[in-house]
C-alpha cells in the first residue's frame, strides 16, 4: 500500500511501479508531489528487492502535464530558486539511482513532466502522447533541467528549438529526435512497459548499475577519461558471482539466475 499522498506504488517481483496520482490536476508536479517522489525514489534506491522502476501517471490523459501553476503565484525569486533546486535534486536522484527507471509516458509530458521523463533511464510513450517545454508561454524558462538535458539528448539546435518555441511534440516526432526510445500503441503501452521493466529487473543488477554509471559519467567526461572508467568497471564485474553465473549459464545454454552479488 502506498504511504504517499500523491503517489501510488506497487511492486511485482523486482519491478516497482510509481504512479503520480493527481489525475484531476493532470498529475501536475506540486511542491508536495516533488517531496513524495523524492521519498519514494530514495526508498527504492535503498531496497535491494527493487531492480527496476516504472514511473507513470494516473489516468490516460497525462504522464505529468507540468508543474502546478496554481502554486506559482506565491513564489518569490528566492522560493522559486528553492523549488527549482528541489526539482533538480529529485531528477538527479532518478538519473543516478543505480537502477533503471522507465518513464511510461501515457499522455501529456509537458514542462516539469517532460523534464521528469528526461531524467529517466529510458522513455517509452503511447502513440497519443505529447511532450514539450512550453514554459516560454508563461514568461519563464525550464527550471528542472530541461534546457540542459535536451542539449545532451538531442543536441543544441533542437534544445533551442524546443525551449524557445515551446511547441508540443507528438510521440513519433519525439522518437525521431531521440527523446523517446520506443513508441507503442496506446492500448499496448502499459503491457509493453511492464515486459521491458521485467527484462531489466532480470538482468545482473551490478552490471546494470555499472552501465548506468559508465554512460552517465561518459556524457560528462573526455573520451580518454570515460574509457578508463569503463575499463575499471568492466574489471570489477569479474569479481561478482553474477559474472560467473552468466558465463556458466551461457555455456550451459540456459537462462542465468542473477542474484546481485
Amino acid at each position: 500500500m502506498s504511504s504517499y499522498k500523491n503517489l501510488l506504488t506497487a511492486q511485482a517481483g523486482g519491478v516497482l511501479t510509481v504512479t503520480i496520482n493527481r489525475p484531476d490536476k493532470l498529475n501536475a508536479l506540486s511542491i508536495e508531489t516533488v517531496g513524495d517522489l523524492t521519498a519514494a525514489f530514495g526508498a527504492a534506491r535503498d531496497d535491494a528487492s527493487v531492480r527496476a522502476i516504472v514511473l507513470t501517471g494516473a489516468g490516460e490523459k497525462a504522464f505529468v502535464a507540468g508543474a502546478d501553476i496554481s502554486e506559482f503565484g506565491g513564489l518569490t525569486p528566492v522560493t522559486a530558486k528553492e523549488f527549482s533546486i528541489r526539482g533538480n535534486a529529485l531528477i538527479s536522484l532518478i538519473e543516478n539511482l543505480g537502477k533503471p527507471v522507465i518513464a511510461c509516458i501515457n499522455g501529456y509530458a509537458l514542462g516539469g513532466g517532460c523534464e521528469l521523463a528526461l531524467g529517466c533511464t529510458l522513455r517509452v510513450a503511447g502513440d497519443k502522447a505529447v511532450l514539450g517545454q512550453p514554459e516560454i508561454a508563461l514568461g519563464i524558462m525550464p527550471g528542472f533541467g530541461g534546457s540542459q538535458r535536451l542539449v545532451r539528448i538531442c543536441g543544441k539546435a533542437r534544445a533551442m528549438e524546443l525551449c524557445l518555441l515551446g511547441d508540443r511534440v507528438p510521440a513519433q516526432r519525439a522518437f525521431e529526435l531521440g527523446i523517446v526510445n520506443f513508441v507503442w500503441k496506446q492500448d499496448e503501452l502499459r503491457a509493453q512497459t511492464a515486459a521491458l521493466a521485467e527484462r531489466l529487473a532480470n538482468s545482473a543488477p551490478i552490471a546494470v548499475k555499472y552501465i548506468l554509471e559508465a554512460v552517465n559519467r561518459g556524457a560528462e567526461c573526455s573520451l580518454e577519461e570515460s574509457l578508463a572508467y569503463e575499463s575499471h568497471l568492466f574489471a570489477l564485474c569479474f569479481a561478482t558471482q553474477d559474472m560467473r553465473e552468466g558465463t556458466k549459464a551461457f555455456l550451459e545454454k540456459r537462462k542465468p539466475q542473477f542474484k546481485g552479488a
